[in-house]
């Protein structure tokens, strides 16, 4: 460990005295929870320091890379020890090749993957016909069209307005399309309430319904989605616990419900502070999955039919210069348009 920055050598510690015991890889929410158990002074320091860490995809390298060289040494001691009892007869050399084919390589990526291909019909193939997901609403795959991996938008409305309802109905019809999981983060209302939206968005049911017969209507949504449908409900989710949940089930959509809600985000004006988890969205989209995100509309929103990128609560143009898409649904407080809603795209 004397080879790593000064920062790093606690840390290495830790992970040495884990990987002593355990072979799984320790994610790096779970590092920082172990490490602070361990070592409770100067966690004001640390905690700059593990979000650097989750930030900066170099330092990301660096601790996979630290994980990687520990158990590697552990392994080579373990190894060194076999050598010399198959040396004096008390082992076998099968025993030594064994460990051998443990040990990981270094992960190097190949210089031809940093760049996008020149293969034209490969791109087009990639962009346009390669199946995306598709919306329930006919008149979003006309004018928005599928989403693919890389893809990251919003969804911004005044409150009560139907933003949840909406998703419920086109995300449980998402879910229908995908092998690996759709992953619904909320931290609004309650979860449990969601699901039971999410329920009748799939199977076209009023909630009255669904309580008549709860099994076999539990068992159709699950028929219908493979059982790829899940909610995490946790208000004050921290990004580092999305990231390893992401890394874990790698995701074929996320949703997050509400994205401004999300922390461990900084910054000396709300604005910034918003606009750097809508960057970090954007990446996590680019990493992984299309993303879906539900902001609010400010008060200007009150009352109008066709929302605008204006109309965006607590923002100036940070949330909206990240995003591919956005969505703004309008409603007004007039007799027989209660249930009317107003779905203008301001951006696509």
């Amino acid at each position: 460990g004397n080879d790593f920055p000064e920062e790093l050598k606690l840390l290495y510690r830790t992970l040495d005295s884990f990987h002593k015991i355990n072979e799984e890889s320790l994610h790096l929410l779970d590092l920082a929870n172990l490490f602070f158990s361990k070592h409770p002074k100067d966690k004001e320091y640390y905690e700059g320091v593990f979000d650097t860490l989750a930030t900066y995809e170099p330092n990301k390298a660096t601790v996979i890379e630290l994980i990687q060289s520990i158990k590697n040494k552990k392994i080579l001691r373990e190894i060194s020890i076999k050598s010399y009892e198959a040396a004096e007869g008390k082992a076998s050399l099968d025993a030594v090749l064994k460990l051998l084919q443990t040990l990981e390589p270094p992960e190097v990526e190949a210089i031809e993957d940093e760049f996008i291909t020149d293969n034209l019909d490969s791109l087009l193939k990639d962009i346009y016909v390669a199946p995306g997901l598709r919306w329930r609403l006919e008149s979003l795959n006309k004018h928005l069209g599928s989403l693919r991996k890389g893809d990251f938008g919003f969804v911004f409305a005044r409150p009560e307005t139907g933003k949840t309802t909406f998703l419920a109905s086109e995300v449980s019809y998402m879910a229908e399309q995908v092998e690996k999981p759709v992953i619904w983060f909320n931290n609004e209302e309650g979860g449990k309430k969601v699901k039971a939206r999410v329920y009748q968005g799939s199977l076209g049911l009023p909630l009255a319904q669904l309580m008549a017969s709860p099994e076999k209507f539990q068992e159709e949504f699950l028929a219908k989605t493979k059982g790829c449908f899940k909610l995490k409900d946790k208000a004050g989710i921290h990004k580092n616990e999305i990231e390893s949940i992401c890394k874990r089930l790698k995701p074929s959509l996320v949703v997050f419900d509400q994205i401004d809600k999300i922390m461990g985000f900084d910054a000396d004006r709300e604005d910034l502070r918003l606009g750097a988890i809508y960057i970090w969205a954007r990446n996590l989209a680019k990493q992984f999955c299309p993303i879906i995100a539900v902001c609010q509309s400010d008060g200007s929103g009150e009352g109008q039919r066709w929302l605008t990128m204006a109309n965006v609560a607590n923002a100036k143009t940070s949330k909206q210069a990240e995003a591919d898409w956005i969505l703004g649904i309008g409603a007004i407080p007039e007799p027989g348009y209660e249930n009317i809603r107003f779905f203008h795209l301001s951006k696509n």
